[in-house]
């Protein structure tokens, strides 16, 4: 586990929290979302999330998990992956009852220390998530580096030109952040 002064440390994923990580992080995305659309559904995945299951296990298959703890209680995730000096992050996420009391910078420094070696970090987030944007750009220090959108497709993305532009017509931001 990683201290931090606030209280908050990342502890590896368990097999036996898997199931609870995956539905936090599906509350977490869907808070966001209806916090902007409302109860309108056309930009939400599988079985009314914003993020689908298949999604967080892919992600959590191919990574580096991690429970975000607050004084030793589970209050959100991230999911790291990391090839030499380049790392993405996955997937970060705080309980809502837990925005704006600096856990999320606090997770997102333990990963920077956990992770020395890694020059570059880049993550993704779509149009309408202003939170993220501001966490990940005025918090973290990342910078906006690509918007891709029906014009302008992922190309990494096989399924860029379809189902992206089904789910997030307007866009998804890539950024990245160089360490110094």
């Amino acid at each position: 586990m990683t201290p931090q002064r606030t209280g908050v440390t990342l502890a590896p994923l368990t097999k036996d929290d898997r199931e609870q990580f995956i539905l936090d992080n599906q509350a977490a995305f869907n808070y966001g979302a209806l916090e902007e659309f409302g109860r309108r559904d056309d930009h939400f995945e599988a079985d009314g999330q914003i993020i689908s299951r298949k999604t967080i296990e892919q992600s959590i298959d191919s990574g580096e998990a991690y429970r975000i703890l607050l004084n030793g209680a589970a209050v959100g995730g991230a999911v790291v992956h990391v090839k030499q000096d380049r790392g993405e992050l996955g997937l970060l996420f705080v309980a809502p009852h837990c925005h704006s009391r600096g856990v999320g910078i606090a997770a997102w420094r333990a990963i920077e220390q956990r992770y020395p070696d890694v020059r570059v970090w880049e993550t993704y987030t779509p149009y309408f998530e202003t939170r993220n944007i501001h966490f990940y750009v005025n918090r973290c220090g990342f910078h906006i580096v690509e918007f891709f959108n029906s014009h302008h497709p992922d190309p990494h993305d096989p399924d860029a030109g379809s189902a992206m532009n089904e789910q997030f017509p307007a866009g998804m931001f890539r950024f990245e952040k160089r360490m110094d």
